[in-house]
């Protein structure tokens, strides 16, 4: 499903009489990186992206239940592979990698050796997404289980303190044009936030006093990113699937923290 040089070119060279539209589907956390794949895409082809992004599990759940997609992007691999086995989509293809991050508030003493203690720390307000809806929080809910195989019963602890604070059906959304996980730390209702390297990255652009702290090997989780294209959709829509996996596509990627898939 790799879109060759030639194939790009002659995409580029034979423009459809009429422009396709191709309804996305992605994981939130590729917004910034897929728009800027869009704008690539529409420009060498001339067909149209119309991009809905959001948790991966509640996308997953809408178009299993029959919305307009085109093409899944999805934060892991298990929602669109679910949709491969309902005969919903074609195969699924991972195209790009992503780790998980603590974005830690200003002033907090924390470094990746010290992150599982302060984590466990009661007066610590720990946050991530929310399992099953968005996979960065079936991530998060990983690493406590890697913290209890170094200390006994810190899975348990971890996950009932826990704070959901992104990724449900009914989680508060950030003002305009601020990322949701330094939004929440600015707002002091999370100390430390687990979420996706790129995400913590993103809102420490925004407010450089927010600080980013690597899991310690122990506790590293990386995370697979799912591409599947829709049954029933336009040509364009599998055109733009091989263009996310091309290398052009995977050069955008990359420019925004990502790892290549393959």
């Amino acid at each position: 499903m790799r879109a060759s040089v030639i194939v790009l070119a002659m995409l580029a060279m034979a423009r459809p009489a009429a422009a396709e539209n191709v309804h996305l589907y992605a994981a939130g956390s590729l917004k910034a990186a897929l728009t800027d794949v869009a704008k690539a895409y529409e420009a060498m082809t001339g067909n149209k992206i119309d991009a809905k992004y959001g948790p991966s599990g509640i996308l997953k759940n809408e178009i299993s239940a029959g919305a307009t997609a085109n093409v899944f992007a999805s934060a892991n691999m298990e929602h669109p592979q679910a949709l491969h086995d309902e005969k919903k989509s074609g195969p699924v293809f991972r195209f790009a990698r992503n780790q998980l991050c603590a974005l830690v508030k200003p002033g907090l003493a924390v470094d990746s050796v010290t992150l599982l203690d302060r984590m466990l720390d009661p007066n610590t307000k720990l946050a991530t997404s929310t399992p099953k809806s968005d996979p960065s929080g079936d991530y998060a809910f990983e690493v406590f289980h890697k913290a209890g195989g170094i200390k006994p019963g810190a899975q348990s602890a971890l996950e009932k303190k826990a704070l959901q604070l992104t990724g449900g059906p009914n989680s508060a959304s950030p003002p305009p044009g601020r990322a949701a996980y330094g939004w929440h730390v600015a707002e002091n209702r999370a100390d430390i936030f687990l979420t996706y390297c790129t995400n913590a990255v993103a809102a420490q652009k925004e407010d450089s006093s927010q600080q980013v702290v690597a899991l310690p090997e122990k506790l590293a989780v990386g995370a697979d990113y799912g591409l599947t294209v829709i049954n029933g959709g336009p040509p364009a829509a599998q055109s733009f699937a091989d263009f996310i996996l091309s290398s052009e596509g995977q050069k955008l990627l990359a420019s925004h923290g990502f790892s290549p898939g393959r």
